[in-house]
């Protein structure tokens, strides 16, 4: 981060940065260096301003919870359907790192089926239950 500076938007800036790495954190410690190589050549500043823009502005510690905000985000990724299936295994995997348990993703997946119909809950559960026997093979 840059040296801080007693001007007060610099300051704000640089607030919102520090609170974007630690909700990022919460969600995936690998999103705080993340880097996209061609979008980085572009646009050198991308990844700077997405973490202040999503994380820095749109989410903050004093509204939901990491396991809340995904729970949330596997509700819309399941309503996508099958075209989501990397993003929905990532985060069934980083909900229960977050503290879900595997009813409670069960249970958000079943009521996304809901909006999205019967076939991306079958696929999003399938993707689920994928997840936790992964999880599984790992402890043994």
């Amino acid at each position: 981060m840059s040296t801080p500076t007693n001007n007060p938007w610099s300051q704000m800036i640089e607030t919102m940065l520090e609170q974007s790495r630690k909700v990022s954190e919460t969600f995936n410690p690998a999103l705080e260096t993340f880097r996209v190589k061609g979008f980085e050549d572009m646009i050198p500043t991308l990844n700077r301003d997405f973490m202040e823009l999503v994380w820095g502005k749109t989410m903050n510690h004093d509204g939901l919870d990491a396991k809340t905000r995904l729970l949330v985000t596997l509700t819309a990724l399941t309503v996508l359907g099958a075209q989501a299936e990397p993003q929905i295994r990532l985060t069934v995997r980083h909900a229960l790192q977050a503290g879900a348990s595997q009813r409670e993703v069960a249970e958000t997946i079943c009521q996304a089926g809901l909006f999205g119909g019967l076939p991306a809950m079958q696929k999003a559960l399938e993707i689920a239950q994928s997840v936790f026997a992964e999880i599984e093979e790992k402890k043994e």
